[in-house]
């Protein structure tokens, strides 16, 4: 169960996806895989890199201070 601003969620796996994961991290990615927002953003982004439209990958990194 997730709690959320005193709000309880209860969050559902299928069991075939809860007996197959592997990781904390198999579950999360099969959320995602699962959630429409996401898939959306990430067929824009997409999108956006064919065009040419993404940042350089040393810029972004820069203005975000990551090393």
């Amino acid at each position: 169960m997730l709690s959320t601003k005193g709000k309880s969620k209860i969050i559902a796996f299928p069991l075939s996806v809860f007996e197959t994961a592997d990781t904390k991290e198999d579950l999360e990615d099969w959320l995602l895989s699962q959630n429409p927002d996401f898939i959306k953003r990430m067929r824009k982004a997409r999108e956006d890199d064919i065009h040419g439209k993404g940042k350089d990958w040393e810029l972004l990194k820069k203005e975000l201070c990551i090393k």
